[in-house]
C-alpha cells in the first residue's frame, strides 16, 4: 500500500501482522522495557519493517535507536519514517544523496473523534472538507478500495496528511509544527498540497506536497522532499 505513493527513489515495507520480539537488536529492546503490550508491538514491527526497507537500499541491518521526541535515529546517510495503526506497520527510507526528508503516515479509515476536527483544522480547512465531503467520493482515483457508495473520511485523510507533514518538518527543523502551521489542499486524486505558515531555513520551502491512499480500512499519506 504505501508503496503506491512513494516515488521510486524511496524505499519501503510494510506488514499487516506482527513479527516476534526476537527480531529486535539488544540495543533497543530497553526503549520499550516498560511498554504496554501494544505499544511494544507496533515499536518491534515498525523497526523490522525499517530495516527491510533500508537493506532494500543497500544499509546492513543494524539497531535503530530513539532520538528526540521519539522520532527514529536512522543510519548515517539515510533517512525515514515509520508508522503504525492497529492492523498496520510501514516504514519508508532513502539515501540522503537523493532526498533531504521522507514523511509517512498511516490511520484507521474512519472519523476522527468528536470535537478532533477544529483543533486540528483552520476554518478555511473545514470549509474545503465540506465541499469534498458534498462531491462524489467514489471518482476519487485516491480511494480504490472504500467502496460503492463508501463515504470518504477526508477529515481523517487531514490528519494524516499533516503527521505526515510534520516528519518531514521536524528533522530538518529540530522544531515542533502545530497542526495550525501547515495549511493542506486535499485533491480528490489522491494528491495533497502544503502551505507553511512559519518559515525555517533548514527547510527550503514554504509548500510541500503529499499523495494519498485509502485502501482496506486504511489511510495512507506520504511526503517525500527530494535533494536539489
Amino acid at each position: 500500500m504505501i508503496s503506491d505513493i512513494l516515488p521510486p527513489w524511496v524505499a519501503s515495507a510494510e506488514r499487516f501482522g506482527d513479527v516476534p520480539e526476537e527480531t529486535l537488536f539488544p540495543e533497543e529492546r530497553p526503549l520499550i522495557a516498560r511498554a504496554v503490550e501494544r505499544r511494544r508491538r507496533e515499536f518491534v514491527t515498525g523497526r523490522h519493517c525499517a530495516r527491510l526497507a533500508l537493506a532494500r537500499i543497500g544499509v546492513t541491518p543494524g539497531p535503530i535507536p530513539r532520538g528526540e521526541r521519539g522520532a527514529p535515529v536512522w543510519p548515517a546517510g539515510t533517512v525515514g519514517s515509520i508508522t503504525h495503526c492497529p492492523g498496520y506497520r510501514a516504514a519508508a527510507v532513502a539515501s540522503a544523496e537523493v532526498a533531504r526528508a521522507v514523511g509517512i503516515d498511516a490511520e484507521t479509515h474512519e472519523p476522527l473523534p468528536e470535537a478532533v476536527l477544529s483543533m486540528i483544522a483552520s476554518p478555511e480547512e473545514i470549509a474545503a472538507l465540506e465541499a469534498l465531503g458534498r462531491a462524489d467520493g467514489a471518482d476519487a482515483e485516491g480511494t480504490d478500495a472504500v467502496g460503492a457508495g463508501g463515504a470518504i473520511c477526508w477529515d481523517r485523510i487531514l490528519f494524516s496528511a499533516k503527521e505526515s507533514i510534520y516528519k518531514v518538518w521536524f528533522p530538518l527543523t529540530g522544531r515542533w509544527l502545530d497542526f495550525s502551521e501547515a495549511v493542506v489542499d486535499i485533491d480528490p486524486s489522491g494528491t495533497f498540497r502544503a502551505r507553511l505558515l512559519v518559515a525555517d531555513p533548514a527547510m527550503g520551502t514554504h509548500t510541500l506536497s503529499g499523495r494519498w491512499l485509502v485502501r482496506d480500512g486504511h489511510i495512507a499519506t506520504s511526503v517525500a522532499l527530494p535533494r536539489p
